[in-house]
């Protein structure tokens, strides 16, 4: 297995390659245009035997890789920040439509005022879309989970558009190790594609058409069903991958968290300063453990439940707003899956990292600290917003 260092976005594009995709339309956008950049070179070189189409917008983008999906041609695209919310519309119609694609999203706040640096804005604006959601933590993760995308997405008990989520600047700029796998391995884990319902001039059929009231509420139903469903398919894929690999992927991933009485949950490439923080709590004799949410949709209700069964307080940081809302997405997601259980953590909400800013380990110390402060006196149920700054 070769080691190199890499970027981020270029680790994305070999591991397209290595996916041997058939169709890649795209629209450039900081901070995810080196992926499709070394896409396009990629295809130009004969390097990769794939058709690139360059697009008007990300709208457009989306719109081609419903086509070429329909067709059963292995499809994959990439985009950041307001590209993903410019194709907002169309990502309910490939997920409706059950269209295998994926796509690595270099997750970027939204304007205004504008920025091109990185936050969570653009995923949880997208978070009920329809698509399987996953995050990666480092550019290794990032190479793996992209190649996996494809395993999970064109599994005949899934066809579900699957979306990569890498924090941009802060992992899609960033040159890292990356142990990268061979052709052959990749093609033994991951074989040609072929989808059950394509599109067929010889016999036409109609997808995604008009549905009335009598049948729509049915309709969703019916998806949300087939999309909770798919998480043993999630685990199965990421098992074999082990087994190719080395490397493990779950749902949701534990750190140092035996005897823990306080959990520390990120997502992202964040999660690994905040494991620095972890270290030195831990040696001060604080009894403090992190979780990190790998799968985002479908939402892992078991293993989140089972792993936070034995602490006493959670302390969760969201990268994005909830404008009105009493705390941040993901903290109100995580408050959701434990209000069926009688006995549960304490929930405490932090947001920070807005706009590409920096959480450092000392932050996340402090971060910590001020949450397990904020149970012992009892504030839950205001579950205000603190913004974390250096």
């Amino acid at each position: 297995m070769k080691r190199i260092g890499i970027e981020g976005s270029l680790a994305i594009a070999e591991a397209a390659k290595l996916a041997r995709t058939d169709v890649i339309a795209a629209y450039p956008i900081t901070p995810q245009t080196h992926i499709v950049e070394h896409l396009a070179e990629l295809v130009a070189n004969g390097e990769l035997d794939a058709e690139y189409v360059p697009v008007e917008s990300e709208h457009s983008a989306m719109s081609a890789c419903l086509g070429s999906s329909a067709i059963g041609a292995r499809t994959f695209t990439a985009t950041a920040g307001q590209g993903l919310e410019l194709m907002h519309e169309v990502l309910y119609i490939a997920s409706s439509s059950r269209l295998p694609i994926v796509m690595a999203v270099a997750n970027r706040a939204l304007s205004g005022p504008l920025s091109v640096w990185g936050d969570h804005s653009d995923v949880m604006a997208a978070r009920d879309c329809g698509w399987i959601q996953i995050f990666a933590e480092n550019v290794q993760q990032v190479f793996d989970l992209v190649i996996c995308a494809f395993r999970i997405a064109e599994d005949p008990e899934v066809l579900f558009p699957t979306m990569v989520h890498l924090d941009g600047f802060h992992l899609s700029h960033m040159i890292e190790p990356l142990y990268l796998l061979e052709q052959e391995e990749v093609d033994k884990f991951l074989p040609r594609y072929h989808h059950p319902y394509t599109l067929n001039p010889d016999k036409p059929l109609s997808m995604g058409t008009f549905g009335p009231p009598n049948i729509y509420t049915e309709t969703k139903k019916s998806q949300d069903v087939a999309l909770r469903g798919c998480k043993p398919a999630i685990i199965k894929a990421w098992n074999e991958f082990s087994k190719l690999s080395g490397r493990n992927y779950s749902p949701l991933e534990s750190y140092k968290t035996e005897d823990a009485d306080v959990l520390l949950l990120t997502m992202g490439s964040f999660s690994e300063t905040a494991m620095i923080a972890i270290d030195k709590l831990q040696e001060e004799g604080q009894k403090i453990g992190l979780i990190r949410l790998r799968l985002w949709r479908p939402f892992p209700f078991d293993e989140f439940r089972q792993a936070v069964a034995k602490s006493k307080v959670v302390i969760v940081l969201d990268r994005a707003l909830s404008f009105g809302g009493p705390t941040g997405p993901v903290c109100s997601e995580i408050m959701a899956a434990l209000y069926p259980l009688e006995t549960r953590p304490k929930i405490i909400g932090f947001t920070g990292g807005l706009g590409g800013r920096d959480i450092s380990a000392p932050t996340f110390e402090d971060l910590m600290r001020r949450g397990i402060d904020k149970a012992n006196q009892g504030r839950l149920d205001e579950l205000e917003m603190i913004e974390v700054r250096e």
